[in-house]
C-alpha cells in the first residue's frame, strides 16, 4: 500500500530540496561550499536535522568522486553539491569519470538569479549561464534547472528515477539562488516517492536466448568475457553457466565479475583463450573491440583476438548509453546474437536453459583442462611476486602479495583499481561482489576520493577498506586526505609510489624506440622527483596516520599490518608510503 503524501514544513525554497533528498533516502551530500547555493547550505545546517550528513571537501572534484565511489559500494546514490559555473567546471573530470563508470548520483548546483532584476552587478552576472547544464549535458543522464518550487519536486523525482535505472549515471540539477532563498507562502506537498520507482529492467528475448544456448552447447572452445556485473546474483548466473559448459571466463576488471580463485577464471590467459575460441559470450562488456582484440602499442591499432569464424554473442545495455559527443561506446562489432537486456537476469536465464539440457558434451574435459591451467597461472603469479625483489627493491607484484598477507584475515574491500597488470588480484581470493569495487575507468585524481566513497558506504560495518594509491594520482587531489581525517573515513591506502607518471613513461619509451631516439630521455617531464614527495609526511600534515616511506622489502609487511590494525581499531584513515620500482 502506498504511503500518504506529506505536507512539508519548509519555509524557504531550499528547504524543499532537503525534503526531497530525505524522501528519496539520500544519506550523504559531499560538498565544497559556495555562495550560489548558500540557501541550500543553510537548509542542510538548520533545517535538515543532520540528514543528509554533509561531507566537507576542499575541491569539487573530490566531492563528486566520493559520491561516485559511494554509489558503487552502496548500490544507491548520494549527492554532491558544487558551486555555480566555477564549481561545476572544477567537477567536470569527476563527472565524466562517473559517466564512464556508470555510477548514479545527484549533483546539485546553484546559479545566480535568472531574473536579471534580482542580480547584483558583476558577481551575479558572471555566475549565471544559459543554462549551466550545457557544460556537462553530454556526459550526464539528465540535467535540469527548475523554475518553481513545484518543479523542484518533479525534477528531483525524475533525476532519481533516471540515475537508478541501468545503465546508471549522474544527473545535474541547478537551483536558482533566488528560488532557493524565496520565502514560501504555503508549504508544498511532498509526494510518496515509492509511487515513482524506477522501471523494471528489460528481459532478454526468449528466441535470442535459445539461439545463444544452442551455440554455447555445441561449442568446442566457448569463452566468456564479463564486465560490470558487480552483484552476486549476476555473477552467480555466470558461475552456473561456466560450470555447466566447462567454459573459461575472462574478467575485464570493472567491479566484481567472477571469483578470482575459481578454476575457470583464466583472465590472465585471455589472449591465448580468445585465439582458440569458436564461440564467445560477452556479458556487459564496455567495449567489445577492446574485449576481443589486442592493441599494437606503437601504431595504436587493434589486432583481432579471435578467429575469423568465431561466433559472438553479446548481452548488454550498452546501446542505452550512446551519446553523440563522448564516443565512449566503442566501435560497432559484428555479432551473431545481439541481446539488449539486463545482464544479470539474462545470464541466469541462459544458465537455466543450459541446465535443462543435462550434461554438455566435452564440458568435463574442458573444466579439467582449464582448472589445471588456472592453478599453473596462480602459482606462477605467486612465484613471480616472491622472486621479483632480488635486487632489494619493492615491485608492484610484491606490494600486492604483501598487502594480501596483511589484510586477508580481515573482512576486506578493495576500493579502487588493482595494481598495473592486475598484480594484486592474481594472488588474492575475491569471492563476493562487495570485496572488489575497482574499475579500469579511473582518471587521474580520482582514486583516493572514489575510495573514500566506498569506505564511507562501509563505515560502521567493520570492513577494512583498502586502496592501492598511485603517487601521481594523489598529487591531483591531495587535500582529500583532510576530508578522510575530518570525517573519520576508515580507509587504508597503500601507496604504489614509483615517483613517476609511469603509464606515460611507457608510452614515451615506445615512441623513442619507434623514432630511433634515446629511450633514456623518456623520464624527462615524466618522473616526480627532485624533490621526492614524502607522502607519509604529507598525510600526517592532514591528520592521517601514516607509515613510511618504506623502501626495503623486509619492512613492508610490518608497516601495512600496523596501518591495517590502526584503521580497524580506530575507524580512521591510514596511509603507507611505499617506494616501488616502475
Amino acid at each position: 500500500m502506498a504511503n500518504q503524501p506529506l505536507t512539508s514544513k519548509a519555509g524557504f525554497g531550499s528547504d524543499v530540496v532537503v525534503d526531497m533528498l530525505q524522501a528519496l533516502g539520500i544519506e550523504f551530500v559531499a560538498l565544497n561550499p559556495g555562495a550560489s547555493y548558500r540557501g541550500l547550505h543553510d537548509s542542510f545546517v538548520n533545517y535538515s536535522g543532520g540528514k543528509p550528513e554533509m561531507i566537507l571537501c576542499n575541491h569539487e572534484e573530490i566531492a563528486v568522486s566520493i559520491a561516485h565511489g559511494y554509489a558503487r559500494a552502496a548500490g544507491k546514490p548520494m549527492a554532491a553539491a558544487v558551486h555555480n559555473i566555477v564549481g561545476l567546471l572544477h567537477a567536470t573530470n569527476s563527472i565524466y569519470n562517473a559517466w564512464l563508470d556508470q555510477a548514479g548520483m545527484l549533483i546539485l548546483g546553484g546559479t545566480g538569479p535568472v531574473a536579471t532584476e534580482l542580480r547584483r552587478p558583476y558577481i551575479d552576472w558572471i555566475h549565471t549561464a544559459l543554462v549551466q547544464g550545457n557544460a556537462v549535458r553530454d556526459f550526464v543522464k539528465w540535467d535540469d534547472q527548475p523554475a518553481s518550487v513545484e518543479s523542484i519536486i518533479d525534477s528531483m523525482l525524475r533525476a532519481y528515477q533516471l540515475i537508478t535505472t541501468a545503465p546508471y549515471g549522474p544527473a545535474y540539477l541547478c537551483f536558482d539562488a533566488g528560488l532557493q532563498e524565496s520565502t514560501l507562502e504555503a508549504p508544498p506537498t511532498i509526494p510518496d516517492v515509492t509511487m515513482f520507482e524506477r522501471a523494471t529492467p528489460p528481459s532478454a528475448d526468449p528466441a535470442a536466448l535459445a539461439k545463444a544456448a544452442d551455440m554455447l552447447a555445441g561449442a568446442r572452445n566457448p569463452v566468456a568475457v564479463v564486465d560490470y556485473l558487480g552483484n552476486d546474483y549476476a555473477v552467480g548466473g555466470v558461475i552456473r553457466l561456466a560450470e555447466s559448459l566447462g567454459m573459461a571466463v575472462i574478467d575485464m576488471g570493472d567491479l566484481f565479475n567472477f571469483p578470482s580463485d575459481h578454476p575457470l577464471n583464466l583472465t590472465t590467459a585471455a589472449t591465448e583463450l580468445l585465439s582458440e575460441a569458436d564461440v564467445v559470450l560477452s556479458i556487459n562488456s564496455y567495449d567489445l573491440e577492446q574485449a576481443l582484440s589486442t592493441t599494437d602499442r606503437t601504431s595504436r591499432l587493434p589486432i583481432p583476438g579471435i578467429p575469423s569464424g568465431a561466433q559472438v554473442i553479446d548481452i548488454s545495455l550498452r546501446g542505452y548509453a550512446v551519446r553523440a559527443w563522448g564516443q565512449t561506446y566503442g566501435k560497432l562489432y559484428p555479432l551473431n546474437v545481439n541481446i539488449t537486456a539486463d545482464p544479470g537476469g539474462a545470464a541466469n536465464a541462459l544458465a537455466d536453459l543450459i541446465a535443462e539440457r543435462g550434461a554438455i558434451a566435452g564440458a568435463d574435459e574442458r573444466a579439467a583442462r582449464h582448472g589445471a591451467h588456472h592453478a599453473e597461472l596462480r602459482q606462477a603469479a605467486l612465484d613471480q611476486a616472491l622472486g621479483s625483489i632480488k635486487d632489494g627493491r619493492i615491485t608492484r607484484q610484491y606490494l600486492g602479495l604483501q598487502t594480501w598477507e596483511a589484510i586477508k584475515g580481515y573482512d576486506w574491500v578493495l576500493c579502487d583499481r588493482d595494481l598495473r597488470g592486475r598484480a594484486a588480484l592474481r594472488t588474492w581470493d575475491v569471492r563476493h561482489a562487495y570485496q572488489y569495487q575497482g574499475t579500469e575507468k579511473s582518471g587521474l585524481g580520482n582514486a583516493y576520493a572514489r575510495s573514500m566513497g566506498v569506505a564511507l558506504a562501509n563505515r560502521g560495518t567493520g570492513r577494512l577498506n583498502v586502496n592501492f594509491q598511485p603517487d601521481g594520482d594523489l598529487l591531483f587531489t591531495t587535500s582529500a586526505l583532510w576530508t578522510a581525517a575530518h570525517h573519520n573515513i576508515p580507509l587504508l591506502s597503500v601507496m604504489h609510489n614509483n615517483r613517476s607518471y609511469n603509464n606515460d613513461y611507457i608510452h614515451q619509451v615506445e615512441v623513442a624506440h619507434h623514432r630511433d631516439r634515446p629511450a633514456e630521455n623518456a623520464v624527462v617531464g615524466i618522473d616526480i622527483n627532485t624533490p621526492n614527495v614524502d607522502f607519509a609526511t604529507v598525510a600526517r600534515g592532514f591528520g592521517v596516520h601514516s607509515e613510511g616511506p618504506i623502501e626495503k622489502p623486509e619492512d613492508l609487511l610490518p608497516a601495512i599490518q600496523r596501518a591495517a590494525e590502526y584503521v580497524a581499531r580506530e575507524g580512521k584513515p591510514a596511509l603507507v608510503d611505499v617506494i616501488t620500482t616502475r
